[in-house]
Formats: C-alpha cells, sequence, structure tokens
C-alpha cells in the first residue's frame, strides 16, 4: 500500500524486453535506504517487486500484463519515473490509500497554465471515470492527485509547482499516456452492490442506507421524520 506522495524520480538506467516480459533496472537513492529484495516500490504508480538491488539502482521483473496495462511498455533507457516506497504503519498518509494496483491508463489532452498551477486534462475509458466525483482523489503515474473536474470522456487535475520538483509530471505533453488508479473505496462499494445484487435472494437485501449500515460502512439514526 502507498499513498501517492512521490519520494523521488529516478532514471531508467537498462531495461532487458523478453517475450512477455521485462526487467528494468532504476538507479534511484532515496527509495535505497534500507531496501530488501522482496520488497515494494511503486513505479509511475505500479506495484513492483524488487529482485535485486545494489548501492545506487534496484532492479525489478514487469509482466505482461503490467506491460499491455500500464505506460511501462513503453519506457526507453533514461525515462525519467516516480518512486515511492510502501506505506508503514508510523506514516503519516499525506496523499491518499493508493494500491500501485493500477486500473489502466489515459491520453494527455490539454495542458494549460492558470496563476501558479498547471492545468492537465486527461482522457480516459469510461469504466474508470465511473469510479472519480468532483474533489475526489486520484493516482496518476502514481501521484495522489485532486480531481478539479470531470466531462463525460475526461478529467481534470491540478498541479502545483512543488509537484514539478518532485514528479515527473511537468515532463509529460499532449499526447502521452499516464497511469491511472481511482479510488478503492468506490470500487470496493460497486462490488458490494454488484455481488449483492447476484446472490441475494431476499427483499431486503437491496443496496440501500440500511445495507450500508448493516454492512458497517455508515452509522445513522432515522428521526421519526424519516431525516437522518
Amino acid at each position: 500500500m502507498f499513498t501517492g506522495i512521490i519520494e523521488e524520480t529516478a532514471c531508467v538506467s537498462r531495461i532487458s524486453k523478453g517475450r512477455l516480459s521485462a526487467v528494468l533496472e532504476i538507479k534511484a537513492n532515496e527509495v535505497l535506504n534500507d531496501l530488501k529484495i522482496g520488497d515494494s516500490i511503486c513505479t509511475n504508480g505500479v506495484c513492483l517487486t524488487v529482485i535485486s538491488f545494489s548501492k545506487n539502482s534496484f532492479v525489478v521483473d514487469v509482466m505482461n500484463e503490467t506491460l499491455k496495462s500500464s505506460n511501462l511498455g513503453s519506457l526507453k533507457q533514461g525515462s525519467i519515473v516516480n518512486l515511492e516506497r510502501a506505506l508503514t504503519l508510523n506514516s503519516r498518509l499525506g496523499g491518499h490509500m493508493v494500491s500501485g494496483h493500477i486500473d489502466g491508463t489515459g491520453e494527455i489532452i490539454e495542458i494549460k497554465e492558470e496563476g501558479i498551477a498547471r492545468l492537465i486534462r486527461i482522457k480516459t475509458k469510461a469504466e474508470l471515470l465511473k469510479y472519480m466525483i468532483h474533489k475526489g482523489s486520484v493516482a496518476v503515474d502514481g501521484i495522489s492527485l485532486t480531481i478539479q473536474g470531470l466531462t463525460a470522456e475526461s478529467f481534470q487535475i491540478s498541479i502545483i509547482p512543488l509537484t514539478k520538483s518532485h514528479s515527473n509530471i511537468f515532463q509529460r505533453k499532449n499526447g502521452d499516456l499516464v497511469n491511472i488508479e481511482t479510488d478503492l473505496i468506490a470500487k470496493y462499494i460497486e462490488r458490494q452492490k454488484s455481488f449483492n445484487q447476484l446472490h441475494s435472494d431476499k427483499a431486503n437485501d437491496s443496496f440501500d442506507m440500511n445495507y450500508l449500515n448493516k454492512q458497517g460502512f455508515i452509522s445513522w439514526k432515522r428521526k421519526e421524520n424519516g431525516n437522518f
């Protein structure tokens, strides 16, 4: 589990591609502290397992599914990636809960400046947009960001200057693909709803406020007039 707060950017120093896989070697500094084989490092939003490391780099395997569903397949020697180590129990959760299991990719279709901010609009599939809400959270290339606007085909994020020095987002241009991970809570609620509708044979098991309360998602009391 990660927070979406990028610890450093790093350079891909070596790529070895097989028919259905790849091996990446990434030069790094901060994430190498206390690193062990088997540790997870979020790389452009993708959770990867360290298989070896040295004093100035680490190596990860990338399987075919990851290459197909993320922008890691388009990385080249010299590409800059965002890195974050896994969350510890005594860490501050400065961003939001990020699993490192991306839902898909999106294409940057508009970049414009607005005062100190850079506004980036990203086009993506409806199956990802349905999990997004205005002012909600989304991870883009592993960066925890707030959704500033939504349309039927795209969403907009706003980047502050500090993010420029702590991620690769300012190097992105129109047409670039970025990795997207939507909100975990929205996906779990949808799964509860669909599972209940598929398997329930009780009329009182409908997915409503009573059901959410019964499952422990919310706690509320109904007043006599029917308001909460």
